[in-house]
């Protein structure tokens, strides 16, 4: 299997790319030779988008389906997290045995409606629509060579529904969470995974750096794998500093987690505006957009445009653990 760090073209892979934000996946699938089309319906993502030269269609994914790109083989997925997230309302999780029974109901063929009775009902809907792509795309007789879907943890059970269902359509398939430390991002961000084949045996991509964990020393672990990667290996022009996470353990200001740049950054979310860097020198301000961008893997050159930067950022997949993703499906 070629190296995720390889650049080697494919032979002509064409992609869709459903819920497909500011490029977290679409960046790395180019480097890799992949040309993605994706759609995204919001204003504020496309517009950097457009400016990174990534091919968009701004518009509700249910509005296209499989029959629009028919010479696409590739099909990617980050759904909308909000319903799912911890920091949400948890009405997405609350939700999780319907729409398991709602993936069931498609799998038999039977009609699903696309659009909930409310807006969250809505927005947690949006989760079946890869599944319902990948479905009608089999109906056609052209199915998608390979599929990758990303999520928040909670989403697994879906995830590995999902896996039973292309399964017995004839797919390999390899479900999990990973923690995009263990794969050179400056972040401990964890995503639950799918990766789908019609040729091979699909499995996740092996981990390459150590895991994180609180108090062990960055040159300490598996003498095999890669130190995890800190801040401030991504952040140079930075002394030394402490971030103050930008939301409270269960409500409570005092639980805020802190993470010294000599760490990995928690989570980045849709409210990085919020953390407060506090420099040893006594000096406190916040990340700039690049910085922000950064610990999400993203190049210190990507034009973010638009409003609210702060969430597009935190709703990306960091491209560099989707290079590994997309290497571990189209190449392995």
């Amino acid at each position: 299997m070629p190296s995720p760090n390889a650049t080697t073209p494919t032979t002509r892979r064409r992609a869709v790319d459903l819920f497909a934000g500011v490029g977290g996946l679409d960046l790395p699938a180019a480097e890799l030779g992949v040309h993605v089309t994706g759609i995204e319906r919001s204003p504020d993502a496309c517009a950097t988008r457009r400016a990174a030269g990534l091919a968009t269609i701004e518009a509700d994914v249910r509005h296209y389906g499989p029959g629009d790109f028919s010479d696409a083989t590739v099909l990617l997925g980050g759904p909308p997290c909000q319903p799912f997230s911890a920091a949400g309302t948890g009405a997405g999780r609350r939700a999780l045995g319907d729409i398991v029974a709602l993936a069931h109901r498609l799998a038999a063929r039977h009609p699903v409606a696309r659009h909930g009775h409310t807006p969250e009902d809505d927005l947690i809907r949006l989760v079946l629509e890869p599944l319902r792509w990948a479905l009608d795309a089999l109906d056609a007789r052209r199915p998608f060579r390979a599929i990758v879907l990303e999520q928040v943890p909670a989403v697994l059970p879906v995830w590995d529904t999902y896996a039973g269902i292309l399964r017995a359509a004839g797919y390999s398939v390899a479900t999990g969470v990973m923690r995009a430390e263990q794969y050179g991002v400056p972040q401990t961000r964890r995503r639950a995974v799918l990766i789908a084949r019609r040729t091979g045996t699909a499995t996740l991509p092996a981990p390459t750096h150590r895991p994180y964990a609180k108090g062990r020393p960055q040159a300490t672990g598996d003498p095999d794998l890669l130190p995890w990667t800190a801040m401030a290996d991504v952040l140079p022009g930075r002394g030394p500093f402490t971030v103050v996470s930008n939301y409270g353990t269960g409500g409570d200001p005092k639980a805020r987690g802190r993470r010294s740049s000599l760490e990995p950054s928690a989570t980045v979310t849709g409210k990085i505006s919020r953390a407060r860097v506090l420099a040893d020198d006594g000096v406190e301000d916040r990340f700039s957009w690049v910085e922000a961008g950064a610990l999400q893997s993203f190049p210190p050159d990507h034009p973010w445009s638009g409003r609210d930067i702060g969430q597009q950022i935190g709703n990306a997949v960091p491209p560099l653990l989707a290079r590994h993703l997309l290497a571990a499906a189209l190449f392995a």
